[in-house]
């Protein structure tokens, strides 16, 4: 079972007082507005299952997962053991002509973890290079298997596929392409799948949309199959707002992928390790992509990890040729780090021990009925819920959009003790898979007091 729901006291943790930088000029933040942080910063030092720690040690609900990734939660003592170990035992391995024992334990344990015959796993070392990993196998699939012509990428509209040159070429979120020139070029984009008067207020997948899947018909069509190598898409797409996929829509693009020789890639980099309720979305939805992307929950996010899990027939094809010569010529210094193997075997464990993908679909509609209890508060246009995740889209302010959000998030750290997520105006949940129904009920109850007095 996941550990005690109860808030540790801050006193009676016999933490010390973090000692706090006087100079936060040097570090240049990510995905953060800098000058606005540094004059106000929103600092923690110290974090333990469902709660971080500010550094006069008040403790913090983390609604975020940190960024959808602790899934067992924070400084799970296994985990902690097991990297600790590791650390003292084998520090780094080259994986190039090299390898580790337990390299091949955690690729097999991520292979049966995978639907189908997705029994092979290439190591990165986040979600951005584990994108750029399968658009680059894609490619070099189809080279090898002599249709050397299908290079084209199709993305989706208001898709997050990491920050490398090819996740943001085949993702669609404005703000993360718009200041990077022309991007790689041979790509397309399927619609999105949200619209908000057919699908408000939706627990669950939307029954609206299925449809939608039938642009790419349109897209190929336009592009010749012989051109287009893949097809990636998000499951749920999680950091534009998550947008749960509509009923048959994901089923609807195998299809067409099948019908003329397309792969389609699963970005499962959110919805991977329980998030939806099952190791990964592919299997939520009975659907077989011909790869999965993954990283963030594959180690609880204790040790930056990544990879790509691809289907037989695709390897395969690689293991031709004379065997002394490389066959995919592609990999990082850091793959397979053996810190990041020994946290996702204790991680898995951790997974498997206490059944949280079990624990999320037991809480799936407890979660549902109170978030979307928060429904008629002020400037809520809607609510979306899925697994343990939910997005709530507030109005936006004529003259500064994304504000109110942004308040939102500043406001629950400093005033109700928890932490959110935005993007635009949208608050996104996702907590640790240990979440218990008491403390969905606390989420719950700080959001409308939050709501009820937001500007």
């Amino acid at each position: 079972m996941p550990p005690s729901a109860a808030a540790p006291s801050p006193a009676g943790s016999l933490a010390p007082q973090a000692e706090i930088p006087n100079d936060l000029e040097a570090f240049w933040m990510p995905f953060t507005p800098n000058r606005s942080f540094k004059k106000n910063p929103r600092m923690i030092t110290r974090a333990k299952d469902m709660f971080y720690f500010t550094p006069e040690g008040r403790a913090v609900m983390d609604g975020t997962a940190g960024l959808w990734c602790t899934n067992a939660g924070h400084n799970r003592e296994p985990i902690v053991a097991a990297i600790q170990a590791q650390a003292a035992e084998l520090d780094y391995a080259p994986a190039f002509q090299f390898g580790h024992p337990k390299a091949f334990s955690v690729a097999s344990r991520i292979a049966a973890l995978a639907p189908g015959d997705l029994d092979h796993v290439f190591f990165a070392n986040s979600g951005s290079e584990a994108v750029d990993t399968a658009l680059k196998i894609a490619i070099a699939y189809n080279n090898v298997r002599g249709q050397g012509t299908r290079t084209r990428l199709i993305g989706r509209e208001r898709g997050y596929h990491g920050v490398g040159f090819g996740g943001i070429s085949v993702g669609g979120i404005v703000s993360n392409r718009k200041q990077f020139g022309t991007l790689l070029a041979g790509v397309d984009h399927l619609p999105h799948t949200y619209n908000r008067q057919e699908q408000a207020f939706t627990k669950g997948e939307p029954d609206w949309g299925a449809h939608l899947a039938d642009e790419l018909e349109r897209i190929v069509t336009l592009h010749d199959a012989s051109t287009v190598a893949a097809v990636i898409v998000e499951p749920m797409a999680g950091s534009t707002g998550v947008l749960p996929p509509p009923k048959g829509y994901l089923q609807r693009l195998r299809a067409i992928c099948d019908r003329h020789g397309i792969l389609l890639i699963f970005d499962e980099v959110i919805s991977g390790f329980g998030r939806l309720g099952f190791g990964f979305a592919a299997e939520r939805y009975g659907v077989v992509p011909d790869m999965i992307c993954f990283a963030k929950g594959v180690t609880s996010g204790t040790v930056p990890m990544g990879g790509v899990v691809v289907r037989k027939p695709i390897y395969d094809a690689f293991m031709r040729g004379p065997e002394h010569v490389i066959e995919l010529f592609h990999g990082y210094t850091y793959s397979a780090h053996p810190l990041a193997c020994a946290a996702s075997l204790a991680a898995l464990d951790v997974y498997r021990d206490e059944d949280l993908f079990g624990h999320v679909l037991r809480m799936e509609p407890v979660w549902a009925e109170a978030i979307h209890a928060l429904r008629d508060l002020p400037n809520v246009l809607d609510i979306r819920t899925v697994g343990l995740v939910a997005a709530i889209d507030l109005a936006s302010r004529p003259d500064a959009v994304g504000a109110r959000a942004y308040e939102a998030m500043d406001r629950c750290f400093r005033e109700h003790d928890l932490m959110v997520r935005i993007t635009g105006d949208t608050i996104a949940l996702t907590p640790p898979l240990i979440i218990s129904e008491t403390q969905i009920g606390d989420i719950a109850d700080k959001l409308k007091r939050l709501l009820t007095t937001l500007h």
